[in-house]
């Protein structure tokens, strides 16, 4: 797959998944802007990419939490490109305690607005960007703890509702978008397995039916998809728990 013409933006991607994830676009060919919650984290990234001979990233420092700080990394990406062809949501704060009190107001307030509100304002600024591209993917990583009637052992209620909206939210971009060409793809896996893709593990990790879901295996799928024609519209992907 050669992505040399695409411009992919990636939030959370200072770390884990959305660290490989732009690694992976980079690697394609993509020319990719990375957004963390500090400039540090997104500049480690950048210059991860940069070892390895890929060129084009740029780095951004992007609070989900604060709308004025998406507002600032939006009106930053359009002073650098005049369209955005993909977008992966991929930040959000996992909160884990063992029960609704055990969190305070204000992590609960963060986790919010991280995951629900950063996602619709993200989506929101970029989108003029994404509907200046022939080919607009939004790509979405909600998680199972977005699945009705889904559990997990140690997620925080709020990072359930965080992960409820965002459900909510890309079902309904789905459909209003539809008409103007944009495709909306939501990811709803398990707990996966993350290992650093720059090493020998992310290509030796098994990958067989009895064995849990990992990071390469769910890029696949996100890579899968966007490069199916435009009349493929692959709304959700949904994975059973090993």
């Amino acid at each position: 797959m050669n992505l040399t013409d695409h411009r992919v933006v990636v939030t959370g991607a200072g770390r884990d998944f959305g660290r490989a994830v732009a690694l992976r676009f980079a690697e394609l060919g993509a020319e990719v802007f990375l957004a963390a919650r500090t400039q540090e984290a997104a500049e480690r990234t950048r210059a991860e990419i940069l070892a390895r001979g890929d060129t084009r990233a740029h780095a951004f420092a992007c609070d989900l939490a604060d709308p004025a700080s998406v507002r600032a990394f939006a009106r930053a990406v359009g002073e650098r490109t005049d369209r955005v062809d993909v977008l992966v949501n991929n930040g959000a704060r996992w909160l884990a305690e063992p029960d609704l009190l055990s969190a305070s107001d204000e992590d609960v307030v963060d986790t919010l607005a991280s995951g629900a509100t950063g996602t619709v304002l993200v989506t929101r600024n970029l989108l003029p960007l994404l509907l200046a591209s022939e080919r607009p993917d939004i790509v979405t990583m909600v998680s199972i703890c977005g699945v009705p009637n889904a559990s997990h052992p140690t997620a925080h209620e709020a990072y359930h509702a965080a992960k409820h909206a965002q459900a909510g939210f890309t079902e309904s971009l789905s459909r209003r978008l539809r008409p103007r060409g944009v495709r909306v793809i939501s990811l709803f896996p398990p707990d996966f397995d993350t290992p650093d893709i720059l090493s020998p593990e992310w290509d030796a990790a098994p990958d067989g039916p009895q064995d849990p879901l990992t990071a390469k295996s769910l890029l696949d799928c996100v890579t899968f998809a966007i490069g199916q024609p435009r009349n493929c519209y692959i709304n959700a992907f949904h994975f059973e728990p090993a």
